[in-house]
């Protein structure tokens, strides 16, 4: 299993309210997501943290302090999650929580410093082409070139690169059309690249149990945390996590998480990290709900085209294999070798995006016939949801961009959740059936 930096009874020491340990034992990303930062408690011997609400914290003299002082710059909720953050995504050191996603993409953004450039895979998420095209370019002079980085050469690429690019952002799967980036590629050129830009990947979609980009090469991974790291549809959250040799620049991004103060409350964290404990559970089901969606998907004459890089007839099949961290790919053999050819393919998160024959009204007609599948936003919870990015978590990309991205009327992203597979699948076929105007009518 991939090693991890754990708290060792003994040996920690504190600033600033921030644990700093040494190497712990090397255990298994499931054993790491359960005790990772939750010790417990010196004072009760309670086994889960408590809840610690103060917003201040009594000094024995003047800064001499338990190694907290004011709950935005430190909180032991919060600072306990951020412990469970780093050893969750393998090859990370520091992490970092922040009051939402967006926040998050803000701060780093903001990091960069006035009149930067940087080069982000185009179809990006919603809502950070929002920031990064609206705010950031208006607030601070920051230039984004939108590159189609799953198909462009390697000199289409290098020919993106200015003096000033400063950031990579990486998105894989992308949202909502899940395209697969070749992570180690990227990294590759733009250690090649004269102003030697920083590569960030945002992991939401496939989590730190199915991905590990820090060690395909990657300077920092993005999260938000409302989604599957959290999984239950109760929490806004977003986190950023880092390698060991990035200290200074995760020194830097702390600073601005305090100075801006865009911080989770300890209520949040506490959440959060309770939900971080099944994650490793959650994230075996979501693959395998999805897959057997995705199947159902493919048989189906009511569909033109189902995205899902697990399936074995995925263009990029053998690069999201590739992907996966060596955690999630010990448990998709093991799965692979047990369903054989019926597999059809391997888990690969819970997301998939499919095209329904027809347009906007068909796919309405599927959106509201759905019994399992809520029409909602968001996507990495517990329960199943489903919606049409074209009209929802895309609406704020221009028409003309959003169909050279393929984000049609036609286009419908499912969050698969972690129930019953089989009334999952039944669940899709029915609403496809009436979504086509042709359910069977009961005798």
């Amino acid at each position: 299993m991939t090693p991890a930096i754990l708290p060792v009874h003994g040996e920690a020491s504190t600033s600033n309210g921030h644990v700093h340990t040494k190497k712990g034992p090397l255990d298994g990303f499931g054993t790491r997501a359960i005790h990772a930062g939750s010790e417990a408690n010196e004072e009760t011997g309670a086994v889960i943290p408590p809840i610690s609400l103060s917003t201040t914290y009594k000094q024995n003299g003047v800064g001499k302090h338990k190694g907290f002082e004011y709950s935005r710059s430190g909180n032991p909720n919060r600072n306990a999650f951020e412990t469970t953050l780093a050893a969750l995504e393998s090859g990370g050191a520091h992490g970092l929580a922040f009051a939402s996603g967006s926040a998050t993409t803000a701060t780093v953004l903001q990091s960069l410093g006035p009149d930067a450039h940087i080069v982000s895979v185009n179809d990006v998420y919603g809502g950070t082409f929002r920031y990064m095209t609206r705010v950031a370019t208006e607030n601070q002079g920051l230039q984004t070139t939108f590159v189609d980085l799953e198909n462009a050469d390697d000199d289409t690429i290098r020919a993106a690169f200015r003096p000033n690019t400063k950031l990579i952002w990486i998105e894989s799967p992308t949202n909502p059309t899940l395209r697969l980036i070749d992570i180690p590629r990227i990294v590759s050129l733009a250690r090649a690249a004269p102003s030697d830009p920083l590569v960030l990947v945002d992991n939401t979609f496939l989590s730190p149990f199915y991905s590990s980009p820090l060690l395909q090469g990657a300077d920092i991974v993005l999260h938000s945390l409302t989604k599957y790291v959290n999984g239950h549809s109760d929490v806004v959250m977003g986190a950023l996590v880092l390698p060991a040799h990035r200290a200074a620049l995760a020194e830097k991004l702390r600073f601005l998480q305090n100075a801006i103060g865009a911080v989770p409350s300890p209520y949040d964290s506490w959440l959060a990290q309770r939900g971080a404990k099944t994650l490793y559970l959650r994230m075996k089901a979501h693959g395998t709900n999805a897959l057997a969606v995705a199947r159902a998907l493919k048989h189906s004459p009511h569909v033109e085209e189902v995205i899902y890089p697990g399936l074995a007839s995925h263009p990029r099949n053998d690069l999201a294999y590739r992907s996966l961290s060596p955690h999630a790919r010990v448990f998709v053999d093991r799965y692979v070798q047990e369903l054989g050819d019926d597999a059809g393919g391997f888990p690969y998160g819970g997301m998939i995006s499919f095209r329904i024959r027809g347009g906007a009204e068909e796919a309405e007609r599927f959106l509201t016939a759905t019994r399992l599948f809520t029409l909602a936003e968001s996507l990495g919870g517990v329960e199943s949801l489903a919606e049409l990015p074209a009209q929802m978590t895309h609406g704020s990309i221009p028409p003309a961009e959003r169909a050279l991205l393929g984000i049609g009327d036609n286009l419908i992203r499912l969050s698969v959740g972690v129930e019953e597979e089989e009334d999952l699948v039944a669940d899709v076929e029915q609403a496809l059936e009436v979504a086509l105007g042709v359910a069977k009518v009961s005798a």
